[in-house]
């Protein structure tokens, strides 16, 4: 047994026997390998890699939904997860092909309720419920899972404010206090020891990334953030809703949440995180006629003497190296197309005409980076498999 350094990536060569690798249930479904990163990038430094023929069997609460679905299309390149279990309480019975034709081709476990699921075949789940339903289901799980939630019930660490904003309890108590929250270029070491991760939300993953780092810089005003975001129809969820029609949405902008969006607290939780002192920012979300896609549009007052220049090298030099954050050349525009489908984040900022103020434009995949791309990066985090993994899709276009 032996284990060398090649650069800066830790390689370990025992190997590790499987309690899994003869007479599992596990459905292998890989399309593509994955291809590692290059020592250089910062999410693969110091990264145990894992024997190659290890495969984790992964559990996926509520497939019939836009997460659920990504998460599948995503993992079918993912090198080491595989999916055993899938449920659906309304789609109880059926196959993923025939909730998502588009999964066709994969092979697949049937649809079952939570209820029925048998997580003696699972080492890892992915929780993608409605709010309100997941604390209890996560309270009743195995205690050696490793989960990933991507619901908005563990996110609020003060479960007052939880009570405030969702109008119910938090059932989950205890475990909220486990909880990390995961926005995976922030808190990565947190996330790398953690058993249960609250995936974060899409308005606030789009707009805390660009905005931790400066305000972690001391290079912007804590007063008067204003953030004007827009979001492709899926982020509205798949269920049935008279508001969501296409006769509805198409040809038009819809704002809602106005002063009253679940995300607001979720975003001035992480930013007084970062500032160490109360944050609070205004914030308009709006639904735009289009699938998929995220921009948040934030304009911020500069500290006194900072220059917008001194803001773009703070965020160069917060994500120099990161595979999916990229900061764009001086005076490009980031734009939603140029992400659909992936796990990146781009983003710019811009000199506004009124002295003292800049703009930052921040663009996701809300499905992906804003949920179910994010939610396997962290994982990937938790069992120790580069962050990559399974995230090699570049973004579609046209």
């Amino acid at each position: 047994m032996s284990s060398t350094n090649l650069g800066s990536v830790n390689v370990d060569f025992r190997f590790r026997p499987t309690r899994y690798a003869k007479n599992s249930k596990a459905k292998r479904f890989w399309v593509g390998a994955s291809v590692g990163s290059s020592p250089s990038s910062l999410q693969f430094r110091n990264v145990k890699v894992h024997n190659s023929k290890e495969t984790v069997r992964i559990g996926l609460l509520g497939a019939s939904g836009y997460t659920g679905a990504e998460i599948v299309r995503l993992l079918a390149n993912h090198p080491h997860f595989s999916i055993t279990v899938l449920t659906a309480d309304r789609k109880a019975g059926k196959s993923m092909g025939s909730v998502f034709p588009h999964l066709i081709t994969q092979d697949l476990p049937n649809l079952v309720a939570v209820k029925d699921a048998d997580f003696s075949d699972v080492d890892a789940v992915f929780c993608c419920l409605p709010h309100g339903t997941t604390q209890e289901i996560i309270k009743g799980l195995p205690k050696e899972l490793k989960i990933v939630d991507l619901s908005a019930d563990f996110r609020l660490r003060n479960i007052d404010e939880y009570e405030k904003w969702y109008k119910q309890p938090h059932k989950a108590p205890e475990l909220q206090k486990e909880a990390v929250y995961g926005l995976t270029e922030i808190s990565r070491e947190e996330i790398r020891n953690a058993r249960l991760i609250a995936n974060p939300g899409c308005y606030p993953t789009s707009i805390q990334l660009p905005l931790v780092p400066l305000i972690k810089g001391n290079l912007i005003e804590l007063r008067n953030i204003i953030i004007d975001a827009k979001s492709g129809i899926s982020g509205a969820g798949r269920g049935a809703n008279e508001a969501n029609l296409y006769t509805e949405i198409s040809e038009g902008i819809h704002s809602y949440g106005i002063t009253s969006h679940r995300h607001v607290p979720e975003i001035e939780q992480g930013l007084a995180d970062a500032s160490h002192s109360k944050v609070t920012v205004s914030f308009t979300p709006h639904l735009m006629p289009m699938n998929r896609g995220m921009q948040s549009t934030i304009y911020v007052e500069m500290s006194p003497g900072v220059t917008v220049d001194d803001l773009y090298q703070q965020l160069k030099n917060a994500y120099e190296g990161e595979e999916f954050v990229k900061l764009l050349n001086k005076g490009d525009i980031p734009h939603t197309n140029h992400v659909k489908g992936s796990n990146y984040c781009l983003m710019n900022v811009f000199q506004d005409r009124i002295p003292g103020r800049a703009i930052i434009i921040s663009v996701i995949d809300n499905l992906v980076k804003g949920a179910s791309g994010q939610a396997i990066q962290n994982l990937n985090l938790m069992l120790g498999y580069p962050e990559n993994s399974g995230l090699h899709c570049l973004p579609l276009f046209p």
